[in-house]
């Protein structure tokens, strides 16, 4: 990346911090999912979700 190159795409890292950022919206049993109550398999959600969103960055940032 250029020195005076700034990508609004970077912008897109704020979805999951603010999804994350209020653990009464997510802090629940249910709905389970295989027997895991909501929050863990919502935060695990997120990790795979941060993983392609910053694929999907850095691609379109270095092509």
């Amino acid at each position: 990346m250029q020195k005076g190159n700034k990508s609004g795409w970077y912008w897109l890292f704020l979805v999951p911090f603010i999804a994350t950022l209020w653990p009464p919206f997510y802090a629940s049993y249910r709905p389970t999912l295989g027997g895991f109550p909501f929050m863990y398999w919502y935060l695990i959600l997120w990790i795979f979700l941060v993983a392609l969103l910053s694929g999907i960055v850095y691609f379109i940032d270095n092509r």
